[in-house]
């Protein structure tokens, strides 16, 4: 439903500059395509000039932020926190669908399974036995929930994600399609010429505000528990081995692997297609870059790159070093084939 332009000013917390503030405000947008009756941002003074000709009914801009020239239909939303506020704005334009309380007919709802108030659970759903699920949690059409779950309020499992036997969730935490959470994990003993599989008997833990991408796997523990802290993020295509801690607010970026047993402290980055290497902590606000290796532990606060990962600073320097390998494999040539002709220069008249 559309709002006034002064509407959304004062739900996000932002002072009209310019416009009409009794236009309607239909929706976000990128600043590069919007349209009449849409809203944008502006943080980059990179993009500035998108604003001189932009449809757009309105752009959220910081309060310092100078603009040189913009079109004279927009309205500049200024604010203390432009990005924030685009967020803010973006939630109540574009509301997350709401599900009744309903289980459907075609839903399988096992034996000892205590649903709280307005739960929602999708068609082809399973649920498993002695299974929990908290006050307003939604469980979409074909999602699998294992024996023993507990899951906590206001959280969302969306289609076809498998949650297997024993997991423990807690409040706010989205699980997207596909991602597997509990699986065994890759744990094997070679005797007498073969892999002996090692029982995986643990489970997985996932605390508050936790939000796990599509296709992402999380292993359970062999013995204890694979642990996910409050407020982390994991991406799509993630792997997560057995008895990995991860702690608060961790950032995990697609295609990233973490081996088994590792810590990873609170407010770490992962980069996208970094590895990380068994039993190796990545200490607290830790940056590992993209497509890094890293086979030893991570000192809090550091920034490390390549493979074998080390200082980022290291890193970079090493790789201009490698980039100016061929120029001074041509100069030492050179310098051989003029030696060489002195050589022979010094032989000759000896002679």
């Amino acid at each position: 439903m559309p709002i006034t332009l002064k509407e959304l000013a004062d739900f996000c917390n932002a002072h009209i500059d310019g416009g009409n503030p009794s236009s309607l405000i239909y929706s976000a947008a990128d600043i590069t395509s919007a349209q009449v009756g849409q809203v944008i941002q502006l943080t980059n003074s990179k993009y500035s000039h998108y604003l001189k000709e932009s449809k757009a009914s309105a752009c959220f801009i910081a309060n310092d932020f100078v603009v040189d020239e913009s079109a004279e239909t927009i309205a500049l939303l200024r604010c203390t926190d432009p990005e924030i506020a685009f967020i803010t704005a973006v939630s109540l334009l574009h509301p997350a669908r709401d599900y009744e309380a309903r289980i459907s007919p075609h839903a399988v709802v096992e034996a000892n399974v205590q649903l709280d108030d307005n739960v929602y659970i999708g068609a082809f759903a399973v649920i498993g036995e002695n299974v929990s699920v908290g006050e307003g949690s939604v469980i979409l059409a074909g999602a699998y929930i294992g024996n023993n779950v507990k899951m906590g309020k206001n959280c969302r499992i969306y289609p076809y994600a498998v949650i297997y036997d024993d997991t423990v969730i807690g409040d706010n935490v989205i699980i997207h399609s596909g991602a597997i959470i509990g699986a065994d994990g890759f744990g094997y003993k070679f005797r007498n010429y073969a892999h002996v599989k090692v029982p995986q008997v643990g489970n997985v833990v996932i605390d508050d505000n936790v939000e796990i991408g599509a296709n992402t796997c999380i292993d359970r523990g062999s013995l204890g528990s694979t642990t996910i802290g409050m407020g982390s993020k994991i991406d799509n295509l993630v792997q997560v081995a057995h008895n990995n801690k991860v702690g608060k607010h961790v950032i995990m970026c697609g295609l990233t692997g973490v081996s088994g047993s590792c810590t990873i402290e609170d407010y770490a980055i992962l980069a996208g297609s970094s590895g990380i290497a068994d039993h190796v902590t990545i200490g607290q606000a830790a940056v590992v870059m993209a497509r890094s290796g890293v086979a030893g532990n991570v000192a809090a606060g550091t920034q490390v790159f390549g493979s074998p990962a080390k200082d980022k600073r290291t890193a970079y320097k090493e790789q201009v070093a490698i980039s100016k390998l061929p120029d001074l494999l041509k100069k030492v040539k050179l310098l051989e084939e003029k030696i060489h002709a002195l050589e022979q220069q010094s032989a000759e008249d000896k002679i």
